[in-house]
């Protein structure tokens, strides 16, 4: 599976988020997107259908995190919307993902693409500890999290670049990276901690960045996309 950078639409309405995708209507093929739990929540599942007849390839990023049975209901309904990849807490346990994985499966086998959050990029060692009583270090908690989500079968995780190549070490080649996180060298980290360029992130392994402000609040978004695709696939 080739590399590819993931565009956030972290955009609070269907006409904001229109508006920015016209401005992609030249571009040689439509951008791989992201909708987050703003514009999900903000439109329902009508703007996911209207983007994926537009063309793009969907990530519905809404983190479901609950008791298996319910998450197993979540992902059949989401299962009907055509995306191309969807995600979980990977601290709902292996029970959870497992339920998720059967839930999102059609009856015609196929599905979409499940990945795991392992820590979110906000996340720093002193925060887990402190907030969530977590001791062991973050890139050991990063790891195991990891290990859980490919053996209950998933695609991959959501994690930091800086992670993307020990977890393909500790998880296999074929084990997708999909790593938030990432900003030009020449621009802000924002709220995130775990933070590094597209070329890095490309030099460490990730298989998917996903790229929000950098390209959305862009005085030219496509160029600014277009830059990115360069560093990171070249």
């Amino acid at each position: 599976m080739g590399k590819d950078v993931i565009i956030a639409l972290d955009f609070d309405s269907r006409e904001k988020t229109l508006a920015f995708l016209d401005r992609f209507a030249d571009e040689e093929r439509k951008p791989f997107v992201k909708i987050g739990m703003e514009l999900y929540y903000a439109e329902g599942p009508s703007i996911v259908r209207e983007i994926k007849a537009r063309g793009h390839k969907i990530f519905l990023d809404l983190k479901l995190h609950d008791i298996p049975n319910t998450v197993k209901k979540a992902m059949a309904v989401l299962s009907g919307l055509d995306v191309d990849m969807t995600n979980l807490h990977a601290a709902g346990t292996k029970a959870m993902m497992e339920a998720a994985l059967e839930g999102l499966t059609r009856p015609d086998g196929t599905r979409p693409l499940l990945i795991a959050v392992t820590q979110l990029t906000s996340t720093s060692q002193e925060r887990m500890e402190q907030d969530l009583l977590i001791e062991k270090p973050l890139d050991q908690v990063v790891m195991h999290y990891a290990k859980c989500a490919a053996d209950a079968g998933l695609a991959g995780v959501v994690c930091s670049p800086l992670e993307a190549g020990k977890v393909h070490e500790t998880c296999g080649a074929g084990f997708l990276t999909v790593t938030p996180g990432v900003r030009f060298a020449d621009g802000e980290a924002g709220d995130q901690v775990r933070v590094t360029t597209p070329a890095r992130a490309k030099e460490i392994g990730s298989d998917y960045i996903v790229v929000g402000r950098p390209i959305t609040q862009a005085e030219d978004p496509a160029a600014a996309y277009r830059r990115c695709v360069e560093e990171f696939v070249g």
